[in-house]
């Protein structure tokens, strides 16, 4: 019988707390597609001032901020997008970017450390003399922190030298900030200063945060007005949205002090799991919430083998390959949770002996 379930699946699995829940009941909402929604306000103002940008929008999910903030910047269709080969947006989101805005990727390889070469990106920047062949280029994506290279984070003066590049050539930049909290927390640099060189930032509210629903948008008057009216084109504007936000006020206010201590369990448990026989783990990469570790080769052990025994032990985890499993910390995940899943992956790989038999 299952004793406890630990889910490492995403910090997007967390459950309300008992001060959202509350926050959510006591909402004072109205209409935001008609902008009244006092509460929506409120929370689209905070992050607008914590990220140092003029205003802000409230958006069901991250895929929708990040689709929304390329067709602004964006706006012709056929115009091209620099981003990394291996982000969020370019590999999770649907195609949304291509398939409803007519928008071309062009991506350009994204290294370890979710960074991409700066001369790379100056390479993919058409020559406005090509235009008549080649898409307009308008727009460069970064991701931060980086979720596929394990949540690594991209560094101030990084950013700032693609921001000097974007501006070189004309272009805006976009910063998919799903996690941009994690990553300020963890580099000990104020979100603002962290996207400074951004024309506009996507952060997502349900992950790392812990609340229940939604993202927000940031960046001038003039591209919230243009993403509000795409926000209802694409059917994400809501009436009393107002409950949602609730939530999300919480979850800035009361948890993004609890980041911290979310990496420190992630190394933990990083380091736990390089120590045990079979698996391996590069616990340098480790710098935020998110881990990735590999089933040695020459075991009788598969991911889907490894992740069901897990399961048996209430230990919910995410398959990324045939040989790789990632697992993520939120504020919910405790340190004896830790502490337990480290014991039940002890447990499960003794008993996995190498085809030889060694």
């Amino acid at each position: 019988m299952v004793t406890q379930t630990v889910d490492l699946r995403s910090d997007t699995v967390t459950k309300p707390t008992e001060a959202m829940r509350a926050a959510m009941a006591d909402a004072k909402v109205d209409d935001d597609v008609l902008c009244y929604d006092p509460t929506a306000r409120r929370l689209e103002t905070e992050l607008a001032k914590i990220t140092g940008k003029e205003a802000g929008l409230f958006v069901p999910s991250g895929t929708m901020g990040n689709l929304i903030s390329v067709l602004v910047h964006c706006e012709v269709r056929g115009s091209e997008v620099i981003l990394g080969d291996n982000c969020h947006i370019h590999i999770y989101e649907n195609g949304g970017i291509s398939t409803i805005g007519g928008v071309h990727p062009r991506t350009v390889k994204n290294n370890e450390d979710g960074t991409m070469d700066i001369d790379l990106i100056e390479a993919a920047i058409r020559d406005p003399q090509g235009a008549l062949v080649y898409p307009t280029t308008r727009l460069i994506c970064l991701e931060n922190s980086h979720a596929n290279t394990g949540g690594r984070c991209l560094s101030v003066e990084y950013t700032d030298k693609v921001g000097q590049l974007a501006k070189k050539h004309g272009l805006k930049l976009h910063i998919d900030g799903a996690r941009i909290f994690n990553a300020a927390v963890a580099l000990g640099v104020p979100v603002d200063r962290l996207v400074q060189a951004a024309d506009s930032v996507s952060i997502c509210i349900s992950k790392g945060l812990g609340a229940p629903v939604g993202s927000v948008i940031v960046g001038s008057e003039s591209f919230i007005a243009k993403a509000r009216r795409l926000r209802k084109t694409l059917g994400g504007g809501m009436r009393q949205v107002g409950i949602l936000c609730a939530a999300a006020l919480v979850a800035v206010r009361e948890n993004v002090g609890k980041l911290e201590s979310d990496h420190k369990k992630a190394k933990n448990l990083a380091e736990g799991l390089n120590k045990i026989k079979g698996l391996a783990v590069n616990v340098a990469s480790v710098e935020t919430n998110i881990i990735y570790f590999d089933i040695n080769k020459g075991l009788n052990m598969t991911v889907q083998k490894l992740c069901k025994n897990l399961e048996e032990h209430g230990i919910l985890v995410m398959p990324e390959t045939s040989t790789r499993v990632r697992l993520v910390v939120h504020h919910q995940i405790s340190e004896n949770d830790v502490h337990y899943v480290l014991s039940c992956f002890q447990r499960i790989m003794t008993g996995a002996p190498s085809e030889n038999g060694i």
